[in-house]
């Protein structure tokens, strides 16, 4: 019989990636998406595939699925998005995780919960590893996302404490490539939409912030080798790519690979924006042998490729 897999924003572009991917391993998969964030275009393909449904509901409603694997995507992953609706991520943070681990009680399934490594904050350990805490501030405008993100991976440990719920919690690092939307908000989306229509690139601050990008299909194998760890192994894991690059040098590579005249503007850094960001990787490699094998610029490659073809719809951000 085929595994049960439900997939809660399975619509987004993580999500619908994950839902491909599933149904490769010949997985029954059920997606759940309310679309607040998810586009159904994402998974317009998969509808005809006889092993996928598709479930067009609020995560934060009670659930009744039966399934043997959970993979918690729900929740508007970008600062465009979160920040438009605060009280609504908050809540598909909180209450969905309630929610999905109510689910994995009565079914016993396992839950692999999509952290974030915006539960380190504004780090003063680099690069971050499991272990550190974090610095964060609980009641700035991408609070919503940070604290509702370490809320959900309370409630995965104390329901595995109380309950024995067999968890895995990911603490996912930045991560790109198609299905990614023009107007999603993401530096990548941002620079390579901006560079494609001859805008100036917007860089915040003087650009000497970094970050560090997985590119979509290395994160994936990462999720799938975690999910099928045994039960003694909860997390929380590091997952992305530990190459580190300046936002200033995203910006210049970019231009390149699109031919662009865009010019690079600088703009004030918002509040509460990350000096530094990368993985630490150590537990990861150990584990599961994790290895991102796609670089820079191949994905990026990629990804404008896939802009390309979706600039001519109009898919304005809503906010």
């Amino acid at each position: 019989m085929a595994t049960k897999v439900l997939v809660t924003g399975g619509a987004g572009f993580i999500g619908s990636h994950l839902c491909r991917k599933l149904l490769d391993r010949n997985m029954e998969v059920i997606c759940l998406d309310d679309f607040s964030s998810g586009h159904r275009k994402n998974i317009q393909a998969l509808i005809s595939h006889r092993g996928f449904s598709l479930v067009q509901a609020d995560v934060t409603a009670p659930l009744d699925f039966a399934a043997d694997e959970i993979y918690n995507l729900a929740c508007p992953a970008s600062p465009l998005h979160y920040q438009c609706r605060p009280v609504q991520t908050l809540r598909t943070n909180v209450l969905g995780m309630i929610n999905v681990l109510e689910l994995a009680r009565k079914t016993g399934a396992r839950i692999l919960q999509a952290s974030t490594s915006e539960v380190y904050g504004d780090p003063d350990v680099h690069p971050q590893p499991e272990t550190y805490w974090g610095r964060v501030n609980q009641i700035g405008a991408r609070s919503c996302y940070d604290e509702g993100k370490r809320c959900a991976e309370t409630f995965c440990f104390d329901y595995h404490r109380q309950y024995g719920i067999d968890i895995k919690v990911v603490r996912i690092f930045n991560t790109y490539g198609p299905f990614m939307q023009p107007d999603d908000g993401r530096v990548i989306s941002n620079f390579i939409t901006q560079a494609l229509q001859g805008q100036d690139i917007t860089v915040f601050g003087q650009g000497s912030q970094t970050r560090s990008f997985c590119y979509i299909d290395d994160l994936l194998e990462g999720l799938l080798g975690i999910m099928a760890t045994g039960p003694d192994f909860t997390g929380p894991i590091n997952l992305g790519n530990d190459m580190e690059i300046t936002m200033l040098e995203l910006a210049e590579k970019i231009i390149a690979l699109t031919g662009s005249n865009s010019r690079v503007v600088f703009k004030n850094l918002p509040p509460d924006d990350p000096r530094q960001r990368r993985p630490d990787l150590t537990l990861a490699r150990d584990l599961i042998g994790f290895d991102p094998l796609t670089d820079l610029e191949t994905g990026l490659v990629s990804t404008i490729q896939y802009l390309k073809t979706t600039l001519a719809r109009d898919l304005p951000a809503s906010c």
